[in-house]
């Protein structure tokens, strides 16, 4: 059964960092592109990272650009989230998905499956 499941998610203060997991099962995530979310209370869902299958090529929000990095591991068939310097206005729901096309376009209707989310806090 296809199946994206999102770990690490927790509570950090300003400045700190948290690793998320993407867990595939039922799928190799070598063969798409897969997308990571957040989303805000109050607030519509924004793409924050993505890597393709093709070359490993991969997107940022500029929002994030510089401080979160995204990369896959292929034996464990899991998609990471580095998240450095964590801000405030970071902390959502954070969701991974997988892309039908093997597109980085953060256009949600592009991704098939997703998984339940993982919440981030990031407080003082």
């Amino acid at each position: 059964q296809l199946q994206l499941v999102e770990s690490g998610g927790g509570l950090v203060q300003p400045g700190g960092s948290l690793r998320l997991s993407c867990s595939a099962s039922g799928f190799s995530l070598d063969y798409y592109a897969i997308g990571w979310f957040r989303q805000a209370p109050g607030k519509e869902r924004e793409g924050v990272s993505c890597i393709r299958r093709t070359g490993g090529t991969t997107n940022y929000a500029s929002s994030v650009k510089g401080r979160f990095t995204i990369s896959r591991d292929s034996a464990k068939n899991t998609v990471y989230l580095q998240m450095d310097s964590l801000k405030p206005e970071d902390t959502a729901v954070y969701f991974c998905a997988r892309q039908k096309y093997d597109s980085c376009s953060f256009y949600a209707p592009g991704y098939d499956s997703w998984g339940q989310g993982t919440q981030v806090t990031v407080s003082s």
